[in-house]
């Protein structure tokens, strides 16, 4: 009884372990089935080729449609980089260290171990020549602090550019099913980063880069092989296929290409070969388009400059500032109003201490008298009378220039509580035509920090109108330069608002731990 036992149990044992065998096999065949099947996935090919003089499309497919940037990524981590280089913050010569968690990204890499450091240049010559991720993650932590806080900067950068259907997760490329873009925002990118930063755009043509006695290539062909190539990066992984930007300038032609979904390194250029092909020679020969800018530099692209201190007078020694004039009319005679900023204390940085009144005086000259205090001769055409021909330094806070009228100017309304005339002017057109009345605007507006350095104001003008855009969304964004000795600090303000609107978009600032001061006019 014992012995037919134990073959009993010896063979459910067996037949146990065989069930266990064949289950194993059968996931294992369907593991690399999986494998199979994801190895051979494509994504459909995306193209779009834009004329860079025009702007024009001048051909697209499925450049909406999301993919995986992969190494193209690393476009926006030097549009990054090149922006802190600009403003001074980071030297070609600076030193960025190496960490644990930058070293460790998968190849390519350039190899470097945690604790060592890299220049500015190299780093931006084996991103564009390498495609190295761990070097890409050291300027991530270097700009932003982390990987993750660098992505999303480069979201927010994506944004102002209108890249409105980019996201990014990391700095290199490396697969996220949540890092996105489109063939079009890439082509936008790509015109963006050459409008931005010529000084530094050179290096995507590098073909060749030589660190540690170790010579490496650009990964793209295209250049030095198609007539004309100056840039700007490939990009490949798995989910993505073989993706390309390039830049192509033949005498006054350029235009930007952008190829996703390549089955191959060989079929992606030959896809983008035929695309500068088939459409360089009908490119725009002249310059028409604005520069790819940020959102609020295209917005205060079309404002006119707002006044700044000038550098020290000479003279004296002291600085000097500006003065605003403003042309009205009232009846046959011009009213030329000229203010200055009174001397003011500056606040320390990202306070928002009020600034003392402007001293404003208007004055009305009837016709056939002519004046001038330091100004550049007028002209005798009052309606060729432009900004420019009244620049200049002034001699005292009350200045004034006349001009002769052929024809009676509209009545002009009663003055204000303040003694100052408001008359309902007209601006007149540098043209030489009138242009259109101005729409009347609220007299108060919002200060929502000083900086030392104009382009953190300008961010802080950027993320406070995220923030409070339904009551900053058509508010007038500034910055005011102010001096106080060698020190020059930089208010970023809103204008334009009516109090109730400003109190709200205080109140609401306030609450996202952003500074605010309601001040009039």
């Amino acid at each position: 009884m014992l012995r037919a036992g134990a073959r009993v149990h010896c063979g459910l044992r067996w037949g146990a372990l065989g069930v266990a065998a064949l289950i194993a096999a059968a996931a294992v065949s369907s593991d690399a089935e999986a494998r199979r099947r994801r190895s051979s996935y494509h994504p459909p090919t995306a193209s779009i080729v834009v004329d860079a003089n025009s702007g024009r499309v001048m051909a697209a497919s499925h450049a909406d449609s999301p993919r995986h940037p992969a190494s193209l990524t690393k476009i926006m981590t030097l549009y990054l980089l090149f922006e802190q280089l600009e403003a001074g913050k980071l030297k070609l010569s600076s030193g960025l260290p190496v960490s644990a968690h930058a070293a460790a990204q998968a190849p390519s890499r350039l190899g470097l171990k945690p604790g060592d450091t890299i220049d500015v240049e190299s780093a931006i010559k084996a991103i564009v020549t390498k495609s190295a991720n761990d070097i890409a993650v050291v300027v991530a932590e270097a700009i932003g602090g982390s990987e993750p806080g660098f992505a999303r900067m480069m979201t927010a950068k994506a944004r102002e550019l209108g890249m409105t259907r980019t996201s990014y997760r990391n700095a290199s490329g490396l697969p996220d099913d949540r890092q996105l873009t489109t063939a079009r925002d890439q082509a936008l990118l790509g015109r963006a980063i050459q409008d931005r930063y010529p000084k530094y755009y050179h290096y995507f043509a590098t073909r060749y880069f030589t660190y540690n006695g170790k010579r490496m290539r650009n990964h793209n062909h295209l250049l030095g092989r198609v007539d004309g190539v100056d840039g700007i990066k490939t990009g490949y992984i798995r989910d993505s296929g073989f993706n390309i930007v390039t830049s192509v300038r033949r005498g006054k032609r350029r235009i930007v290409t952008v190829v996703f979904g390549g089955r191959s390194g060989r079929e992606r250029d030959g896809r983008a070969r035929t695309l500068i092909a088939k459409y360089i020679d009908d490119a725009a020969s002249h310059r028409s388009a604005p520069l790819v800018v940020e959102g609020w530099k295209a917005r205060i692209a079309g404002r006119p400059p707002i006044p700044e201190r000038d550098p020290r007078d000479e003279t004296t020694g002291k600085a000097e500032p500006k003065a605003e004039i403003k042309v009205a009319s009232a009846g046959n005679a011009a009213v030329v109003t000229v203010a200055k900023s009174a001397p003011a204390d500056a606040p320390e940085p990202g306070s928002t201490a009020p600034i003392k009144p402007r001293l404003v005086k208007t004055v009305t000259v009837e016709p056939a008298s002519r004046q001038t205090a330091a100004l550049s001769p007028l002209p005798a055409n009052p309606r060729k009378l432009t900004p420019e021909s009244v620049t200049g330094r002034f001699a005292s806070v009350t200045t004034v220039a006349t001009v002769k009228r052929a024809q009676p100017l509209p009545p002009a309304k009663a003055p204000d509580k303040a003694g100052i005339t408001t008359a309902s002017a007209k601006t007149i057109a540098s043209a030489g035509d009138r242009a259109p009345a101005a729409k009347p605007r609220g007299g108060y507006m919002i200060q929502v920090g000083a900086f030392d350095d104009v382009r953190e104001a300008k961010e802080r003008l950027v993320k406070a109108q995220t923030k409070a855009k339904s009551q900053l969304g058509r508010a007038d964004p500034y910055t005011e330069r102010i001096s106080k000795g060698d020190k020059s600090l930089y208010r970023a303000r809103f204008a334009g608002l009516e109090r109730s609107t400003a109190e709200a978009a205080c109140k609401h600032l306030k609450r996202s731990d952003i500074p605010c001061l309601l001040l009039k006019n």
